[in-house]
């Protein structure tokens, strides 16, 4: 398990912002967001930031909510009411587009093609032209480098592990080199090697491009690895901060700990009183 520590800037973030600086150092904003599908509410009054250029963990059990509050944030999802900004505009504004890489859980790529003539297309369609043509060239290369599969790039993403098509859907997400990264349960079903070379990318987007990440995950150990956690349970968050401070906050050795800490805590308060017995004696004979 990695455990990147006590980081500095993480207890920086810690601290409430000026509302002035609020804007230059919140990649997303969200106040009483709230998402009702069907009668059931999904996102129940939801407010966080999430800090840019480091990476949030989104982690709860599936189901919570984690793939409704994420299509929210880019702006695919129906019904959303409540405050929402990302990267200082309303979520799903347009011009928000080529700053946000968002990978799904499903691997969206065509298996008819390779990994380069996938990237070929879809940079394509971000940056259409001959104008763009070195653009793009460049473009591609960096992704299949970044995603460690310069030795796939002529191979059928038909023919690639299930680790390889999460890799390349994720090199897809970073052709534009966006300011924020939406990943949805990006290790799902990956081996420890695997999700340790992606958690190990995640950083370094992070470190050397300034990138702001929102991982999802339902493996509490994934936690560790994240500067900034969400707990989310059933539509709301439970807990927001740094590994560490949630494991002071509640004396837990472990993220996980922590975690199933605060749901017993919220279990508790949201179970209500049960009335105190009586016993009432019987008339002596």
């Amino acid at each position: 398990m990695m455990n990147y520590g006590r980081d500095p800037a993480v207890q920086a973030q810690d601290t409430a912002l000026p509302a002035q600086d609020a804007a230059v150092h919140t990649a997303v904003h969200a106040q009483d967001l709230t998402v009702v599908r069907g009668g059931r509410t999904v996102l129940d009054a939801l407010r966080f930031d999430v800090p840019r250029g480091r990476i949030t963990g989104l982690l709860g059990p599936s189901g919570c909510g984690k793939s409704t509050l994420m299509r929210a944030i880019v702006g695919t999802q129906a019904k959303v009411t409540g405050t929402l900004d990302v990267l200082g505009r309303p979520a799903g504004d347009p011009r928000l587009r080529p700053r946000i890489g968002y990978v799904t859980q499903d691997p969206s790529v065509y298996d008819d093609l390779t990994v380069r003539q996938n990237l070929d297309y879809f940079a394509a369609v971000l940056h259409p032209g001959r104008a763009a043509r070195s653009r793009r060239r460049e473009s591609v290369t960096r992704v299949i480098e970044d995603v460690d599969l310069s030795r796939h790039a002529d191979a059928l993403a038909g023919n690639l592990s299930g680790g390889q098509r999460s890799r390349l859907s994720l090199a897809v997400a970073l052709l534009d080199a966006p300011e924020l990264l939406v990943l949805d349960e990006p290790t799902v079903g990956l081996d420890p090697v695997l999700r340790r070379d992606l958690w190990n990318l995640f950083h370094a987007l992070a470190a050397d491009r300034g990138t702001t990440l929102l991982v999802s995950s339902h493996v509490m150990d994934e936690a560790e690895r994240c500067h900034r956690l969400l707990l989310m349970r059933e539509g709301r968050i439970l807990a927001d901060g740094s590994p560490d401070t949630l494991r002071e906050r509640t004396g837990a050795a472990t993220a996980e700990a922590a975690f199933l800490h605060l749901v017993d805590e919220a279990d508790a308060t949201a179970r209500p009183p049960q009335p105190a017995r009586t016993t009432t004696e019987e008339p002596a004979r």
